[in-house]
């Protein structure tokens, strides 16, 4: 089967979006490619097609911290569209196509759909509030802490009752998300899995009982 079409990805987009990306230009990103770096001026969004977009933050020194890792039917760049500084890069976790939309362009669509103003002001408030949440678990959760919140939000419910995890985190992704060490989350991870609590499939899923409240 062959793989679809750029319009078949707008296509497949719900409404909200649909008619926005149909206004932008569509581009195709490799693996690796950052589409945004943090601090510089910038007046597009992009509407994700295809592919996953990592959002995040690095010092000088190569370390991350990670805000969050964005599929298709999601949208990212919106923070700057008052036009300060990108509040963080942005780099295609794997190939991925969007749909880019400038600043005018937008303008433009929320003249002819005065209710997508209020879609693009609730993404605000959201993505303010997991900021927020965020920042309240570094600073109040121990690693462990971060470590359960992060497994917890990402497993999705089975029909035999127990819950899987299928995005394939790497220990260095999961430090990344979470704000400690890879050193830190090999040691954890492993003593999950020693007391039956997480179980890693070859294929890189992991199935999660039940975990403790502390460790």
């Amino acid at each position: 089967m062959s793989p679809p079409t750029d319009r078949e990805l707008v296509d497949a987009l719900p409404e909200p979006l649909r008619q926005l990306a149909q206004r932008g230009e569509v581009k195709h990103f490799r693996k690796q490619q950052r589409l945004i770096e943090e601090g510089t001026q910038g007046d597009t969004l992009f509407v994700i097609l295809a592919g996953r977009l990592r959002a995040y933050s690095a010092d000088e020194r190569g370390r991350e911290i990670v805000y969050g890792i964005h599929g298709p039917g999601e949208y990212l760049g919106e923070m700057s569209l008052d036009g300060g500084p990108r509040s963080a890069s942005v780099m295609a976790e794997e190939p991925a196509v969007c749909a880019v939309i400038t600043r005018h362009t937008l303008l433009q669509h929320i003249a002819a759909h005065p209710g997508f103003a209020l879609e693009l002001i609730g993404r605000v408030i959201r993505r303010a509030r997991l900021a927020t949440q965020s920042a309240r678990d570094m600073a109040l959760l121990d690693a462990y802490g971060r470590v359960v919140r992060l497994l917890e939000s990402l497993a999705e419910a089975q029909p035999d009752g127990s819950r899987r995890i299928s995005e394939r985190l790497t220990h260095a992704e999961i430090a990344a998300r979470v704000g400690c060490s890879r050193e830190m989350i090999s040691r954890l991870m492993k003593d999950l899995e020693r007391g039956g609590y997480v179980q890693t499939a070859a294929d890189g899923s992991r199935t999660i009982q039940a975990l403790p409240a502390h460790w």
